[in-house]
């Protein structure tokens, strides 16, 4: 599919992978001509979310660095079939995390290595409150 985006939309001497990333569903990296897709996303994610992460990196690669999200950028993506949604990246946490954190106030965080810190959550608290330990465990 990749392959097939990147001549569809004119993107040549671009190679496409995929990586390990868990915070991120895609990237596309300037310097080395190349996009790649997180694995853990892939996994987790319909072709159609695939396809629009594609189209939202090759917009990226089209528009030039110097883009970022701006004007430009956003033009491109749309003239290429981008939608602009957003993507949860819950899933990709929930399925790739070795740790989950839950909070006194039921909500849940996920890590890949186990904080070597007290934290707390900043959907009940935005500073560091005692009160808003999250507790972690192995998943």
């Amino acid at each position: 599919m990749a392959h097939e985006l990147f001549q569809a939309h004119g993107l040549i001497r671009y190679s496409f992978g995929f990586d390990r990333a868990v915070r991120r569903a895609g990237q596309c990296d300037y310097q080395a001509r190349r996009i790649t897709l997180s694995k853990h996303f892939v996994v987790t994610s319909s072709i159609e979310q695939v396809q629009q992460v594609l189209l939202h990196e090759i917009a990226h690669a089209l528009a030039g660095q110097q883009a970022g999200h701006g004007k430009i950028w956003k033009q491109k993506a749309t003239e290429i079939g981008y939608r602009h949604e957003k993507l949860d990246g819950k899933e990709v946490a929930k399925n790739s995390a070795k740790y989950v954190g839950l909070c006194p106030g039921s909500h849940e965080h996920y890590r890949m290595r186990k904080p070597t810190r007290a934290l707390s959550c900043k959907l009940c608290s935005p500073r560091f409150s005692a009160n808003h330990l999250i507790s972690w465990q192995e998943s």
